[in-house]
């Protein structure tokens, strides 16, 4: 029971840290991105700054990384992940894919958080001679927040999934501990805590995120 607890332990430290770092790697990669796309769509969608062929462009590269399933995505950034910490294996390394992964993820949810704001909120804004820079940062962001943290949540979901597949290409984490000893030694404890343990935080991390974007709600 002891080796269990201390396998599980740092299994979880290992995912934990991994998709914390991930989130707020992919959080700057994609809320630029969300936002472009949000601003720069044609004007009957509620783009500020309507600029359709950035738009098309941009939104067809975050489509088709989207596409790619994570596994093979990780193996292709291998040499990526080498380059910039060292190592293609292990906790540190499956940080690059799990980030490139999520940012594409990212950026939808923040241009469809963002497309949901009032459009009269902002001709308000236009109309008392806000900048575009003014209304994004003042306007734009802080109306969205609510169902930005409802995404972001769901991010840090998909991401402890991602997570969990990683430990098939030697990532990591619980995926990791889960076949290396519950699969290939038979440790069927191994394999039920490891899953336990994943469900567990998926279901804390959905009851925080949901309680949080609610308050935001109230607030409003």
């Amino acid at each position: 029971m002891s080796q269990l607890f201390q396998l599980v332990f740092k299994a979880t430290g290992e995912t934990l840290i991994m998709v914390f770092a991930s989130t707020c790697f992919s959080l700057l990669l994609g809320l630029p991105i969300g936002i472009l796309l949000a601003i720069t769509a044609p004007e009957q969608q509620g783009g500020i700054i309507p600029k359709p062929l950035l738009h098309q462009g941009v939104g067809r590269v975050v489509n088709v990384l989207r596409s790619f399933p994570f596994i093979i995505l990780m193996i292709l950034l291998f040499p990526l992940s080498r380059i910039i910490v060292g190592t293609s294996i292990g906790t540190t390394a499956t940080i690059v894919p799990l980030s490139i992964a999520a940012a594409p993820f990212v950026a939808r949810i923040i241009e469809s958080a963002v497309k949901e704001v009032d459009p009269g909120v902002i001709q308000a804004a236009r109309s008392m001679g806000s900048t575009s820079m003014q209304i994004i940062l003042k306007v734009l962001i802080p109306e969205a927040m609510p169902a930005l943290v409802a995404g972001i949540t769901l991010t840090i979901i998909n991401l402890i999934g991602y997570s969990a597949m990683a430990g098939a290409i030697g990532g990591g984490g619980l995926g990791d501990l889960a076949i290396r000893y519950g699969y290939q030694r038979f440790r069927v404890d191994v394999m039920i805590a490891s899953v336990i343990v994943i469900l567990v935080l998926v279901e804390v991390i959905q009851v925080v995120g949901n309680n949080i974007s609610a308050r935001m709600m109230a607030r409003r």
